[in-house]
C-alpha cells in the first residue's frame, strides 16, 4: 500500500526557509514520478515541482524556478522541497503526490502540510 506523510510545515518569516519532507512506504521513489503540489487558501491546486528519477528530469513551476529545490534520500526512502526566499504567496497547504508508472493518471496523496509565511 502506497503511503506519504508530510512534514516540516511551520510559521516562517517572509524570506526565510523551510524543507518540507515526505517519507514515502509501499513503494520506492525510484519507481514512481514524484510531485510537489500545493494549495493557498480559497485557491485551485498548483503544482510546484516534479521529479522523474527514471527519467532523471526534476521540473519546477516557472514561478519558482531558483528558489525551491526538489530531491530525494533514497536511504530514507523520502522526498524533500527545500524552500528559501519565502513569500507571502507562498502560504499554502503543500501536498506529495506520487504517480506509478503502471497507473498513469491515477496520484496517491499525501495528507498536507501548512505552510505560512507571515511576519
Amino acid at each position: 500500500e502506497v503511503q506519504l506523510v508530510e512534514s516540516g510545515g511551520g510559521l516562517v518569516q517572509p524570506g526565510g526557509s523551510l524543507r518540507l519532507s515526505c517519507a514515502a512506504s509501499g513503494f520506492s521513489l525510484d519507481d514512481y514520478t514524484m510531485s510537489w503540489v500545493r494549495q493557498a487558501p480559497g485557491k485551485g491546486l498548483e503544482w510546484v515541482s516534479g521529479a522523474n528519477w527514471a527519467g532523471l528530469s526534476t521540473t519546477y513551476a516557472e514561478s519558482l524556478k531558483g528558489r525551491f529545490t526538489i530531491s530525494r534520500d533514497d536511504a530514507k526512502n523520502t522526498l524533500y522541497l527545500q524552500m528559501n526566499s519565502l513569500k507571502s504567496e507562498d502560504t499554502a497547504v503543500y501536498y506529495c503526490a506520487a504517480e506509478s508508472p503502471r497507473r498513469i493518471g491515477t496520484l496517491d496523496w499525501g495528507q498536507g502540510t501548512q505552510v505560512t509565511v507571515s511576519a
